[in-house]
């Protein structure tokens, strides 16, 4: 698996030390998903150098981060790996990079925001709480209105069953939970979300009687 790893002679990347100090990704990056006018994004690699740090940010594959310093133990670590998306409304409106380096008690993870831009570039980081970062990515792609529909991203079958689910919350036939949890269920079937449901034999098993 391929980290960004920006070279130097300094820090974690110094070439002296063992191979076990350098980065070292704790999971896989989850397939490539989403809106398809973005998967020409996957393969490149972005990056903003803010203060002492510079960031480097590869769509669908990880974000690392780089102390620009002269000491000895100058940091360079992985500030998460793409993992799925964040969805609200029908709407794309994040994605989550998860599994980077240990932070306390917890690993580091990154949001990813999409923004409309006249050309692709890492536009920001921040590190809103402890660990947890957001990064702004600015780009041509998501200027369209509807760019970052999901409805549109999904097969002809899975876009029949979220139908379905309409139509059966119209008619009071599932709770406004069940719903919800059917649409989860449909974005994880379309590897747009992490599985984490029991299977179950039938699709609508969270229809109230």
């Amino acid at each position: 698996m391929k980290i960004v790893e920006e070279p130097n002679t300094f820090g974690l990347n110094n070439p002296f030390l063992a191979q076990g100090s350098r980065l070292q990704p704790r999971v896989t990056p989850s397939p490539v998903s989403g809106p398809v006018h973005l998967y020409r994004l996957a393969g490149k690699c972005f990056s903003l150098t803010e203060s002492t740090y510079k960031y480097e940010f590869c769509p669908f594959h990880n974000i690392t981060q780089h102390e620009q310093s002269f000491r000895w133990n100058a940091y360079s670590g992985i500030l998460g790996i793409w993992q799925e998306w964040e969805i609200v409304n029908n709407t794309f409106t994040g994605m989550w990079m998860r599994d980077g380096d240990v932070c306390g008690a917890r690993n580091r993870e990154t949001k990813v925001i999409f923004v409309c831009s006249a050309s692709s570039k890492l536009a920001q980081v921040s590190e809103p709480s402890t660990c947890l970062y957001s990064l702004t990515f600015e780009t041509p792609l998501v200027c369209h209105p509807h760019s970052l529909l999901v409805y549109p991203t999904l097969t002809d079958s899975l876009q029949m069953e979220w139908d379905e689910a309409e139509q059966a919350r119209y008619e009071g036939l599932i709770t406004e939970q069940g719903y919800n949890n059917l649409l989860r269920d449909i974005f994880e079937d379309a590897g747009l979300l992490k599985g984490q449901r029991v299977k179950l034999p039938e699709r609508f098993k969270y229809f109230s009687i």
